[in-house]
């Protein structure tokens, strides 16, 4: 689990760089303003979970099942909202239903939060 997390860590963090790039040179003429201001958000997020993944896979040792939920979470709520965000930068242009992928967004922000959480009461718990 330790290795799966430092590598998603580092996919995140690759992707997030090249979708920044992506949307401040090649978004502008396609999606509104305020379309690529969601999209930035969700490559912010993706980044900000990307560093927290490496911090968290070098931190953590992986010997119990909250450990392994830390990164779990963070995974699969980095990849539910930022993906969710992407999709729904590009609901327009791509008739992309975003009736059905609006919901799911917080969905992933909520699994973030719940990452976050458990990693404060593992410090707490750990006095670390």
């Amino acid at each position: 689990m330790k290795t799966f997390t430092l590598v998603v860590g580092a996919v995140y963090g690759l992707v997030s760089v090249i979708l920044g790039a992506f949307g401040a040179h090649a978004l502008k003429k396609v999606i509104s303003i305020d379309k690529l201001a969601s999209f930035e958000t969700g490559v912010k997020y993706q980044m900000y979970s990307a560093l927290f993944l490496l911090i968290v896979g070098y931190i953590l040792k992986f010997e119990t099942p909250a450990e392994k939920w830390i990164s779990i979470f963070m995974i699969a709520g980095t990849f539910i909202f930022s993906v969710s965000i992407y999709l729904l930068a590009f609901s327009e242009v791509a008739s992309i239903p975003s009736k059905f992928i609006g919901p799911v967004t917080p969905l992933g922000g909520l699994l973030m939060i719940i990452s976050w959480s458990m990693l404060i009461f593992y410090f707490v718990k750990n006095k670390v």
